[in-house]
């Protein structure tokens, strides 16, 4: 099967495959799909409504790390192979991972990841998703059948995940280029987070590509030559160590498989940051309260100022909204700042 190795498969290969009855043992296809709760979409639900024939559900949470208090966090190499294996998944089979988004793809490119982390290069992305599925004229269907099980061997490669030690570390030495999946509002931090305990912003020295800028208008990946063109005006060197890094671990992906596709054979841009924006942590950008201390001789001495939480460096978008550079923290109160626009 010569498109085993490909990075992405076509509607049309994957159509051909159902046709021919190919799935099976050594072709198994997986609906991936993962949303932020804010959206209420149940892609569990969805599955059951309408899918590909012949696919199987891989929910991204349960194939994860449980007891980790932040979401699907990676699981063990044991897990892995466990939860694939059920999906009748073996080392020699060939899986096209797909998700329903109005994007052409969002989560897909999360779960293809996972299985070259665990070892398993024999995957692809099926390019558009299901949106391009149905776009063509494609059928779906609501029958299951459960697969039956497989014994599947994972090996982790543990040098593809950085630790928030490692981006602390890089971002003192700068030896690796960091490219952030999100939004160029999440990553000024002038919009918010989806979720509450993480704030916008991005690590000092990452470059900004959001993950939908990678496939066109229709959804589907972008040419060889064009993510090559889009890294390549963003900074980026493909030839160059590359880390990926989003809010939780999925968009971050499509720079990997961006990278991939855009570069082909080049094997330097695997390690995916599954790093988070806590509170208190060091990420630039973000709105910031800011609190004066007039004294009573004012304005014969200037006032005070500080910033919750504490930060350096204040600049001012063309908006007008306060954004922050937070490279440390500073408990005490200082000197006003005039900020000239």
């Amino acid at each position: 099967m010569a498109a085993q190795t490909r990075a992405l498969v076509s509607g049309q290969w994957l159509a051909d495959a159902v046709r021919n009855s190919l799935v099976g043992p050594k072709l198994r296809i997986l609906d991936t799909s993962w949303y932020l709760p804010k959206t209420k979409r149940d892609p569990k639900a969805e599955f059951a409504q309408k899918h590909i024939p012949g696919s199987s559900f891989f929910d991204i949470d349960e194939c994860s790390d449980r007891n980790s208090a932040f979401d699907h966090m990676l699981p063990t190499s044991n897990h892995f192979s466990q939860y694939v294996g059920d999906l009748g998944i073996g080392n020699d089979t060939h899986v096209v991972v797909y998700d329903t988004s109005d994007f052409g793809s969002y989560s897909a490119p999360r779960v293809w990841w996972m299985f070259r982390l665990f070892g398993h290069s024999l995957v692809s992305v099926l390019d558009g998703g299901m949106k391009n599925w149905l776009a063509d004229g494609n059928s779906v269907t609501s029958e299951f059948s459960k697969p039956e099980r497989r014994e599947f061997e994972a090996t982790l490669n543990q040098s593809w995940v950085k630790s928030y030690e490692d981006v602390l570390e890089n971002i003192k030495t700068k030896q690796v280029q960091v490219v952030d999946a999100r939004s160029a509002g999440r990553f000024r931090g002038i919009e918010p987070e989806p979720r509450d305990d993480t704030q916008p912003g991005h690590f000092p020295g990452a470059v900004n590509m959001p993950f939908t800028s990678f496939m066109d208008a229709s959804g589907k990946e972008l040419g060889t030559e064009g993510l090559s063109n889009l890294f390549r005006e963003a900074g980026v060197d493909l030839q160059q160590p590359l880390w990926a890094t989003c809010g939780s671990g999925v968009t971050a992906c499509h720079v990997v498989l961006a990278a991939t596709s855009g570069h082909p054979g080049c094997d330097v841009k695997e390690a995916v940051i599954n790093t988070y924006g806590k509170k208190g942590t060091l990420w630039e950008g973000g709105l910031y309260k800011l609190r004066m201390l007039f004294k009573d001789d004012y304005p014969s001495s200037p006032p005070k100022c500080k910033f919750e939480p504490p930060i350096f460096h204040p600049n001012v978008y063309p908006s007008g909204t306060v954004c922050l550079s937070i490279l440390e923290e500073d408990k005490d109160w200082r000197p006003a700042i005039t900020i000239k626009q």
